[in-house]
C-alpha cells in the first residue's frame, strides 16, 4: 500500500533539508548548490544520471545544460514531459571540473538516493551511464554491453524495472551512442504499460 501521499511529502522534503545541509564528503566544500533531483515526487518513471554538472550547480537543478535538452526532446518523442517524470543524480553535489565521483563520495551520497526511490516509487527507473547502472544494478559491466536491457530488480525496499541507458552526455558526442539512447527510449512506454519485465 503506499503511503499517504501528504506524509510521503513532508517526508520528501525532510529529505530535501537533510541533503541540502549535507557534509559527508569533501564535495559540500566546493558545491555553490546541491542538487536534490527535480520533478514529481509520485512519478512511474525516474532518472538518474551522475553528478551535477557547471550549470546544475549555478541552479541546483538536475539536467539543466545540452544533456538536459536532449532528455527533454527524448522525453517529447515518446510523449512524456519532464514534470511528469523525476530526475536525480547518483551524487548530489559538482564534483569539481566535472571528474567522475569517488567511490567515496557515491557511498556518502547512496542513502539519499535509495531514500528519494523509497518515496517515489517509481516502476522503473532510467540509469543514465555508466555510475548509475552500476550502483543500482549491482553489477560492474559496463553500460555499452547492457544499454537497453531491461530487468527487475530491488532498490531500497522496493521492487522496480531497471531500464540501463547511455549518458545523454555520450550521446551528444557519438551519433552511435545517439542511435542507441534513442532506440532504448522507444522501449520506456511499453515497460510502463507493462508495470514489469520478465
Amino acid at each position: 500500500m503506499s503511503p499517504d501521499p501528504t506524509k510521503r511529502s513532508g517526508s520528501f522534503d525532510t529529505l530535501r533539508k537533510e541533503a541540502e545541509a549535507c557534509t559527508r564528503c569533501q564535495l559540500h566544500e566546493s558545491r555553490d548548490r546541491v542538487v536534490f533531483g527535480a520533478g514529481d515526487p509520485d512519478a512511474d518513471l525516474m532518472f538518474v544520471g551522475e553528478a551535477p554538472g557547471a550549470e546544475e550547480d549555478r541552479t541546483g537543478l538536475p539536467f539543466v545544460g545540452r544533456s538536459g535538452r536532449l532528455l527533454d526532446q527524448l522525453l517529447a518523442e515518446i510523449g512524456i514531459t519532464r514534470e511528469e517524470v523525476f530526475i536525480a543524480n547518483v551524487v548530489k553535489c559538482r564534483p569539481p571540473d566535472n571528474r567522475d565521483p569517488a567511490s567515496a563520495e557515491i557511498e556518502a551520497c547512496r542513502s539519499y538516493l535509495e531514500r528519494q526511490v523509497q518515496l517515489i516509487e517509481p516502476r522503473l527507473v532510467c540509469t543514465l551511464g555508466n555510475f548509475a547502472t552500476k550502483l543500482l544494478s549491482g553489477d560492474p559491466t559496463g553500460i555499452t554491453k547492457v544499454h537497453g536491457a531491461a530487468k527487475r530488480t530491488e532498490l531500497g525496499a522496493s521492487q522496480v524495472t531497471l531500464l540501463p541507458l547511455f549518458h545523454p552526455a555520450a550521446a551528444l558526442r557519438s551519433p552511435k551512442y545517439a542511435a542507441g539512447l534513442r532506440e532504448d527510449f522507444a522501449r520506456i512506454p511499453q515497460l510502463l504499460s507493462q508495470g514489469s519485465v520478465r
